[in-house]
């Protein structure tokens, strides 16, 4: 499983208040904390800052990599950020979050695949948020097409069905997962990946909530995920579920994270 960590978002207060402040330290961190907590990729995202954006994106690409060599995962809806930050990237492939079938960020966004042979996270979203299975997996469909199309391969690929809270919406879990599902039936050698926490926002007992989604949507296939390594009850929840379904041999992960002292 693919885990990106989402901390270093600035919709989150302390990040917003460190990227006001340009506290370095404070980034980093949250960096070294998650890069401990079993990170893969580190999600940065300045995107609260209107006119900022690309500036920040940059401060946030140079501060990340002076503590940890983990690869990146560039977060912005604005395709000049993206355009900013990425020849600061010092690590090979990075991942791009995110294209849309949306005309304009589309064609500004698959050059900058192209060009810096990233990983992109692909959202099922077109002039409107994909809400039903049927909608998720039909622009799913369409996205893979132009994207494979244009020369992108499938194995950097990562479809995001969107995820959204199921405080307001009871049948979006289940649309995801069934979208999940058959995207991965579909194209052989694509992955999904989920912003996780969406689905419990306005929900107590959200840890929980999260943790009994993201075991359903491993069961449907889901190999990568946006959410919190720092979460202990989450991580555990994800090696137990690796385990029991067949994608850590002889369970190796889990009984390595378990003498490590890292299952609650």
């Amino acid at each position: 499983m693919l885990i990106v960590a989402e901390r270093i978002n600035a919709s989150r207060k302390p990040i917003r208040a460190a990227l006001e402040q340009m506290d370095a330290a404070a980034i980093q961190a949250e960096v070294t904390a998650q890069a401990q907590a079993g990170a893969h990729y580190i999600d940065v995202n300045g995107g609260t800052f209107p006119g900022r954006e690309p500036e920040l994106l940059c401060w946030l690409v140079d501060t990340v990599q002076q503590v940890t060599d983990r690869p990146l995962c560039l977060d912005s809806s604005d395709p000049a950020a993206l355009a900013a930050a990425l020849p600061r990237v010092k690590q090979s492939t990075p991942m791009l979050n995110s294209i849309t079938l949306e005309r304009d960020r589309f064609e500004r966004v698959l050059p900058l695949v192209r060009e810096f042979r990233g990983k992109v996270v692909a959202l099922c979203q077109g002039e409107g948020m994909a809400t039903t299975a049927r909608q998720k997996i039909d622009t799913a469909c369409r996205l893979v097409d132009r994207l494979t199309g244009a020369g992108v391969v499938l194995a950097d690929i990562y479809v995001d069905p969107l995820v959204f809270p199921v405080a307001t919406d009871s049948a979006s879990g289940r649309a995801a997962l069934e979208a999940i599902g058959e995207i991965m039936r579909r194209f052989p050698g694509v992955h999904t990946i989920c912003g996780l926490t969406n689905v419990s926002h306005g929900l107590p007992a959200r840890t929980l909530v999260n943790r009994a989604f993201l075991v359903s949507a491993m069961t449907a296939g889901l190999d990568a995920a946006i959410l919190d390594p720092t979460d202990r009850d989450l991580m555990a929840t994800l090696l137990a579920a690796e385990a029991v379904l067949g994608r850590d041999e002889y369970c190796l992960g889990l009984l390595k994270a378990f003498r490590a002292g890292r299952l609650a």
